[in-house]
């Protein structure tokens, strides 16, 4: 039987007095061009869906990309607020992945319409941010709402951005494989080289012609 996220995690700390809580994730950790994406979602506490699409709302990988541009439109319209950070090409080659993508969850939180009283967060603390407003949850949008609605609106909109960046760079099919390391990715790099959009942090060089 499929299992989808709740507001487990969510009525946890809404029972502590805690009232806005915001759920965090990321897109495009792992790839080898373009931003990684960083979003936060804030429902209203004890919150109960309108729209009984939102019902439908899970890991964002999970889902097809058609059903993940309808929620994320849904879950604009329903949360209480909602906020997205790029975390630049730039600064993942200046500072790394790690840092670049710690240094979006913590801008996103400062975009937010409401200052959250906690935060549910995909797997790992956010630096800089009082470890007791934080709970990192392995597999958090598989479990979380909040979660799994920031990982959704984070990743159509990266989607979004890939697609457009496509036109530029159609070498690559960026609107194919979202900068991602695929084999066909890895063999237009070989035959193209690397674009202006690759991530050099990553030492893609080893995906060039050898001598």
């Amino acid at each position: 039987m499929k299992t989808l996220p709740t507001f487990e995690y969510e009525q946890q700390v809404w029972s502590t007095g805690s009232t806005l809580v915001a759920g965090l994730d990321e897109v495009g950790r792992g790839a080898f061009a373009g931003p990684v994406v960083v979003a936060a979602v804030i429902f209203a506490p004890h919150y109960k869906f309108f729209n009984s699409l939102l019902y439908e709302i899970n890991d964002s990988k999970k889902l097809s990309s058609r059903k993940r541009t309808i929620l994320a439109k849904s879950i604009k319209e329903e949360a209480l607020c909602f906020a997205i950070q790029e975390g630049s090409l730039d600064i993942i080659n200046r500072v790394g992945i790690g840092k670049a993508t710690q240094q979006a969850f913590l801008e996103v939180t400062k975009q937010l319409c409401h200052t959250p009283d906690f935060f549910l967060i995909d797997a790992f603390y956010i630096d800089r941010l009082d470890k007791a407003q934080q709970k990192p949850i392995i597999h958090g949008d598989s479990l979380s709402i909040s979660i799994a609605a920031a990982s959704i609106i984070a990743k159509v909109y990266r989607d979004e951005l890939m697609d457009t960046l496509h036109m530029d760079y159609s070498n690559y099919f960026f609107n194919q494989n979202k900068g991602y390391g695929t084999s066909l990715h890895r063999e237009k790099i070989k035959e193209f080289g690397l674009s202006p959009l690759h991530r050099t942090s990553f030492s893609l060089e080893k995906f060039l012609p050898q001598g």
